[in-house]
């Protein structure tokens, strides 16, 4: 394996991300808009986005174990192409069908695609790079999917706003066809694996193992997990529900103007995903896995701000401008705990391993996250006029998670 970092294949990943991801997060910013915007009901819209995630959670695993057992080029090639294909049905259905059908089931195949494609990409990173470059080449990926996350909510918002939804729609096509086109000149070391009877019977046995050696071999990263899903349930559910609910809904906006800030607000957490991506690749040397509790106490004191703005009688921009900053310095704060950890399990984990560990670990985390978005778009409907006590409680219950829980990850140098 070449200790450079920027290699053919490595290089290859780093453009098909940009252009997939950006897709990504165009569509997945206009089509939860586009109901929000038809019916302004927060209830709905969290119903839908956590309904969408149950694929995700589901296929993640699946994902793993072909990460191990099919070469990953043709796995991100073939999902990239049935994710606009996906599109294409629903630009040619969206006036047939009822939309609120139809929308939920094209995000749940979405949401259930990206699950099953994010293993393949995460178990490439150690067959194409260094292991002293781990940390580096993680941090590259999440800086790509930052940026490309910022790029996408502001031009999607902006196209969306002018032209409606379809335009956004034929964008996303053009962008995951090129992007699966790009993959399909990939070179991705693969070794066939032996399997230990029908598909069911190996899917079982691989998850199994995945399991067992997060258990056993290293105990630390399933408690961490515990920790991970409760920040998801409480900080990272309320923030999904929340930002769009309060700047398109609560504050008040003109209807294209809030559409507008709402793109802006989204490109500010992408902004924070993108420096927080920065950070961890410039710092990679002075941070280790012990420090990332501090992070997550970060992350938690940055929403007490949003909830005391909310609170007082204030100009309309002051609590936008507060909302969007404070989301712009949790992304930074949480992309910098993201890279530690999975920079950490690459580097700890057998080759042979990496993608079914990496699919429970994002299978796991993203368990709590259907969960809050449904619980805070039931809570923030009932609360209406107190938003500000919806936000402090998040706050509240994230901070106690984060201090309670700091020592499991100054015990991992220790494991």
């Amino acid at each position: 394996m070449k200790k450079t970092l920027f290699s053919k294949d490595f290089t290859l990943v780093v453009i098909g991300q940009m252009i997939s991801l950006f897709g990504n997060a165009a569509i997945r910013f206009a089509l939860p808009l586009y109901l929000l915007n038809l019916t302004g009901s927060s209830a709905l819209y969290g119903t839908v986005t956590a309904c969408a995630f149950l694929p995700a959670i589901l296929l993640s695993p699946i994902g793993g174990i072909l990460a191990d057992r099919v070469n990953k080029r043709t796995i991100m090639a073939a999902l990239d192409f049935f994710t606009a294909a996906v599109l294409l049905v629903f630009a040619l259905f969206m006036g047939a069908v009822n939309l609120v059908f139809l929308l939920t089931v094209t995000m749940m195949i979405l949401y259930g695609i990206a699950g099953a494609y994010q293993p393949s990409v995460q178990a490439s990173i150690p067959a194409l790079v260094h292991p002293d470059h781990f940390m580096a080449a993680n941090s590259i990926i999440n800086t790509i999917s930052s940026f490309a996350s910022l790029v996408g909510p502001v031009l999607g918002g902006m196209l969306y706003s002018a032209y409606g939804l379809e335009p956004v729609l034929w964008v996303c096509m053009i962008c995951f066809a090129l992007s699966a086109v790009m993959e399909l000149f990939l070179q991705i070391p693969f070794q066939k694996q032996d399997t230990d009877g029908g598909i069911v019977k190996t899917a079982k046995a691989d998850f199994a193992k995945s399991i067992r050696w997060i258990r056993k071999e290293k105990s630390m990263i399933g408690k961490a997990l515990l920790v991970v899903c409760g920040i998801n349930l409480f900080l990272s559910a309320m923030i999904i529900v929340a930002l769009p609910y309060l700047v398109t809904e609560i504050l008040d906006f003109e209807a294209s103007q809030a559409n507008r800030l709402y793109g802006f607000a989204q490109g500010a957490l992408a902004a924070g995903g993108l420096s927080g991506g920065i950070c961890a690749g410039v710092f990679a040397n002075k941070r280790t896995v012990r420090n990332a509790g501090n992070l997550l106490i970060a992350c938690a004191v940055c929403v007490f701000p949003i909830g005391a703005v909310l609170r007082l009688d204030l100009p309309v921009m002051i609590p936008y401008g507060v909302l969007t900053v404070c989301c712009f310095w949790i992304m930074v704060f949480s992309t910098m705990f993201t890279v530690q950890m999975l920079s950490f399990v690459q580097a700890e984990t057998p080759q042979h391993l990496i993608g079914k560990v990496i699919s429970v670990i994002l299978t796991v985390s993203m368990c709590a996250q259907p969960l809050g978005n449904a619980f805070y778009g039931v809570l923030f409907e009932v609360c209406e006029g107190f938003e500000y006590a919806v936000v402090l409680f998040s706050g509240i219950v994230t901070l106690m998670i984060a201090i309670g829980t700091r020592k499991i990850f100054q015990r991992f140098s220790a494991e």
